[in-house]
């Protein structure tokens, strides 16, 4: 953790943790389900829901799914926005366990999809994501991010590794993790840069791929332009 780290982000406060940080949370479930969602449902644990009001943890994850940034000045004004694009949302107290105390499950859809991300905000503005659709991941949202849902089988890992390298694409950190053998699985691996569009649809393309995203890297200012490369269902 660098020492700009430790002051915080530029941001529509007051509370990096609370404010900044579940903003950038709001904005990478946006970034998973492809789109503006349509519905959210927002379960907000322990710090999160004891003290969320008081230092705008609501309007900063409605600001977030709006694509907005933590320095946006219309964060305060988020809930005014999100009627205007027809994005209805609740809130409700939830346990996720053993979790940061600053956490949130998003649980969020449109277009015939869903997804739900559950992440923590650890402080300084700084962001772990720890689930997805109820696969252990484990990433900041601070570096290109892909991932892929597919059916587990023998050298696909290796298949997807092949294709950053055609691409010119580093790996900086990867994990997976699976339901059983043989059932669905989830890759997560941060890069350097990110994959071409070109790729991520011959990705898709794959029989053994269900789902595809390219996480941008959630920044202080503008809005952050999901890409919905849709499913092989």
């Amino acid at each position: 953790m660098s020492l700009l780290d430790m002051i915080g982000p530029v941001m529509i406060g007051p509370s990096s943790s609370h404010t900044a940080g579940a903003c950038r949370i709001g904005q990478v479930a946006r970034q998973l389900l492809g789109q503006t969602p349509a519905h959210a449902e927002i379960g907000l644990h322990a710090s999160f829901a004891k003290t969320g009001k008081g230092h705008g943890t609501h309007q900063a994850i409605v600001a977030g799914l709006l694509g907005y940034a933590p320095d946006d000045a219309r964060l305060p004004q988020s809930f005014e926005q999100a009627a205007s694009a027809e994005l209805s949302f609740n809130f409700e107290t939830v346990d996720l366990g053993d979790v940061h105390p600053n956490s949130a499950r998003l649980t969020v859809s449109g277009s015939g999809q869903s997804v739900t991300v559950i992440g923590s905000s650890t402080g300084g503005g700084v962001i772990e994501i720890i689930r997805v659709d109820g696969f252990k991941v484990g990433f900041s949202g601070g570096a290109f991010t892909l991932l892929t849902r597919y059916s587990d089988a023998v050298g696909v890992i290796a298949k997807v590794a092949g294709l950053l390298a055609a691409d010119q694409v580093n790996i900086a950190a990867l994990t997976c993790d699976r339901d059983k053998r043989g059932g669905a699985a989830l890759l997560c691996i941060e890069l350097d840069q990110t994959l071409g569009e070109a790729a991520q649809h011959f990705l898709l393309s794959w029989p053994e791929m269900d789902w595809v995203r390219m996480v941008q890297p959630v920044m202080d200012a503008g809005i952050v332009a999901p890409v919905l490369l849709g499913t092989t269902a």
